[in-house]
């Protein structure tokens, strides 16, 4: 009776919307003005519980016809919160603002990989002379200076060796001081046999004067034949006496020359003598190993009494000179040139930030000198992004922190 009445007076006060209107405002409109049209006091009343089923079916279906006019009723959400959708509409602008900022500020001007690590010249200490080790003063993961005693060879065996090096430069020493002195007795030799010379030409030169003078007194009968051959006898013996004088004097310089070739073979020996003591020195001073820089000693085997050959590992030394080799696609390396500023984070110490330089970049990527390069002449072609190393040094790395070589490191470079 009530859905009769209220169906009955809702079309006298909806008017009917304008054509070419849109019906929703109007349905807005019509809403609004929906609660003054009912009169006061009208009021809906609910189905009697003793109805019937005929007259409840047409309540539930009255019911459902009343929803949607409920809904056109209510304002929309933007309508009812015009303040929240503004501020909201705000918020997403800035934080697109904000992201396009960070991007361009913080992603856009770095090239970061984590195909990095930390790399050093790592060496292999080993001995150059062989013996028993009788002094290991340091442990594993130690840190050294340069000049500090890593090992320590028993030196016996290399101190006798370089005092008999030693004693033999003596010995040619004093070989070469006796050479000296016969020179020096062979120049007296030489001028005895001078003056052995002059006496014989002498002799010589007044024996050929007598022998003439007699035997020209024999060939005119003055003289006798025995006076004549007897000065022509004085004569002979004159003149073996001067060929005897000449003959010892050359022998005498001769024997100067014999001397100082043995003089100069004797320097010879003493000259390789000599080099057999620096030697022999050398091999002593090679007995104690020590750190030729600063660094760490790692993986240390020798121990005392072990005995130690030539060329025998016995640890492996890490300079403090260490760097960082960053892969980086050959996309990444536009851009990169030496000197520019790197921001470097260990994986071990992410809370650290490590300041560093472009040092280099390989001319040719990681695998062009490989042992075994990539071979693309032949076969299927599959084109892939190569990696570059690129070199980056740290002018001051913490000191209260190991890092070593193998570390991985995420490096950041400032191309832009």
């Amino acid at each position: 009776m009530f859905d009769d009445q209220r169906q009955a007076a809702e079309p006298a006060s909806r008017p009917l919307p304008a054509e070419g209107r849109p019906e929703a405002p109007d349905r807005d409109i019509l809403d609004l003005g929906r609660g003054s049209s009912r009169p006061e006091g009208e009021t809906a009343r609910k189905p009697a519980p003793d109805d019937d089923e005929g007259q409840s079916a047409p309540d539930e279906k009255s019911e459902d016809d009343t929803e949607p006019e409920d809904e056109e009723q209510r304002p929309n959400i933007l309508r009812r919160h015009p303040w929240a959708f503004l501020l909201g509409g705000l918020a997403v602008l800035a934080l697109c603002v904000g992201v396009f900022f960070y991007w361009l500020l913080y992603m856009h001007p770095y090239e970061s990989t984590d195909d990095a690590f930390v790399d050093a010249r790592s060496i292999s200490v080993q001995p150059k002379v062989g013996g028993y080790l009788v002094e290991v003063p340091v442990t594993d993961n130690q840190h050294v200076e340069a000049g500090q005693m890593l090992f320590q060879i028993d030196q016996r065996d290399y101190r006798i060796a370089l005092e008999q090096a030693k004693a033999q430069v003596v010995a040619d020493e004093a070989a070469i001081k006796n050479i000296d002195a016969q020179i020096q007795a062979q120049y007296a030799n030489i001028d005895v046999s001078k003056a052995q010379i002059a006496t014989a030409e002498a002799a010589l030169k007044f024996a050929q004067e007598d022998a003439a003078r007699y035997k020209d007194l024999a060939e005119r009968g003055s003289g006798s034949v025995q006076q004549s051959q007897s000065a022509t006898s004085t004569l002979q013996q004159r003149q073996a006496s001067v060929q005897s004088a000449n003959s010892s004097l050359v022998a005498a310089q001769k024997q100067i020359g014999s001397l100082q070739a043995q003089r100069a073979s004797t320097e010879a020996q003493m000259a390789r003598d000599k080099a057999q003591v620096e030697q022999a020195e050398l091999n002593l001073g090679y007995t104690t190993i020590q750190a030729m820089q600063p660094g760490r000693v790692v993986r240390l085997t020798g121990g005392i009494g072990a005995f130690a050959q030539a060329g025998q590992s016995l640890s492996m030394f890490v300079p403090d000179d260490v760097w960082v080799t960053a892969n980086y696609k050959e996309t990444q390396i536009t851009d990169m040139r030496p000197g520019q500023p790197v921001d470097l984070v260990i994986d071990a110490y992410p809370s650290r930030t490590i300041h560093g330089t472009v040092a280099s970049v390989q001319p040719g990527s990681g695998t062009a000198f490989s042992l075994l390069p990539a071979q693309n002449a032949t076969g299927n072609y599959v084109k892939v992004t190569q990696r570059i190393p690129v070199k980056i040094v740290v002018k001051d790395w913490p000191t209260d922190v190991a890092i070593g070589p193998g570390m991985s490191v995420v490096p950041t470079v400032t191309v832009r």
